[in-house]
């Protein structure tokens, strides 16, 4: 009853994506229509109400492409992206090494509010990065999510898989201004107020059993059928390896509070969801690309830009968390892809 309860909730978060095509949004809150507001409650139930200074953006889809004048080239090189992003293990073996897809994070096909839209990169980068301390473009986070998220090598900056992937994502931005000086409804994963309680592993174990192990699995490997990822592994080899945006806890707190489970979000309490994000990353994983060869020193060199927010280098349940060589099923560390930049015209 839970795998068929499970398969259903699945089938109905993409409701969101094959009915949103009767709608795109592009205003301000305070400018939406009553029809409108109704429109995005109806997509996303107990989801947070838009606030008048939000820019609220619902993104145009395929089906609008479909219907759009542009060059059939273009349409072509977009449906290409879409494709990618949403079958992105089609790479597997080649640019993805673990069982995860891009909308495994960016749920709703890229588009969907709370779930990490895409489209947001798009209209806000170039921009400044903590996280590698230079000023990143749309290419470099597409090439960030391959080498972490999916544990994988990112396709060569200007290839024709990047390329599409980039004209998906500014497909998805369609009306949104650049860089904008107003905050973006949906942008992310809303951070949560800080918990009550301090997260919890055991609270989190018991609660991933009840919400999360019938399709994530108890083991966290998720399910494969037939050759497709139906659902994402959460830690293991074919998961996010360690500098992944979801080993943060506070970035996997907040996907759980907004995503999790499918079909019934948000339905977990705040305390609830950082006691689950703090279970599931508190499991071992492939190590950090950017690993020095020992986890405490690349805790250190990484801490205050990243490993602050995550459990690497820590122990937990008796276990130092990231004292390891594994880098999954690749058979390198860091891609060469991960590099720094400078744009002060006197680097040598």
């Amino acid at each position: 009853m839970l795998r068929k309860f499970s398969v259903l909730s699945f089938i109905l978060a993409g409701v969101f994506a094959s009915q949103a095509h009767a709608v795109q949004i592009s205003k301000m809150g305070k400018d939406l229509t009553p029809e409108e507001r109704a429109t995005l409650k109806a997509m996303l139930p107990n989801a947070p109400e838009p606030k008048d200074d939000e820019f609220v953006h619902i993104p145009p889809s395929m089906a609008d492409l479909e219907a759009s004048n542009i060059h059939p080239k273009l349409k072509e090189a977009i449906k290409r992206g879409y494709d990618l992003f949403t079958n992105t293990q089609q790479l597997k073996g080649k640019n993805v090494f673990n069982n995860m897809n891009c909308v495994s994070c960016h749920m709703g096909e890229g588009r969907r509010p709370f779930a990490g839209p895409v489209w947001a990169a798009v209209v806000t980068l170039p921009d400044f990065r903590g996280k590698n301390g230079h000023v990143n473009n749309l290419e470099e986070r597409i090439v960030g999510c391959f080498s972490f998220s999916m544990n994988g090598k990112p396709p060569e900056y200007g290839s024709d898989d990047m390329v599409a992937l980039t004209a998906y994502h500014q497909w998805l931005a369609k009306g949104v201004p650049v860089y904008p000086d107003v905050k973006l409804y949906g942008r992310g994963y809303p951070k949560l107020k800080d918990p009550a309680e301090k997260p919890d592993f055991a609270r989190g174990k018991a609660l991933y059993e009840q919400n999360c192990a019938a399709c994530h699995g108890e083991n966290g490997a998720g399910l494969v059928q037939n050759g497709k990822v139906q659902f994402p592994a959460l830690w293991g080899d074919d998961s996010f390896n360690w500098g992944a945006g979801a080993a943060r806890v506070f970035t996997l707190a907040a996907f759980i509070k907004y995503n999790m489970p499918l079909g019934k979000a948000p339905s977990l309490t705040d305390q609830e969801a950082w006691d689950l994000a703090q279970y599931v990353d508190g499991q071992e994983r492939p190590q950090d690309p950017r690993y020095t060869e020992d986890v405490k020193e690349t805790r250190a060199k990484y801490e205050k830009t990243f490993h602050k927010d995550t459990l690497y280098g820590l122990e937990v349940n008796g276990k130092l968390l990231g004292n390891h060589k594994n880098v999954g099923h690749k058979d390198f560390l860091k891609p060469d892809a991960l590099r720094s930049r400078d744009f002060s015209g006197q680097a040598k």
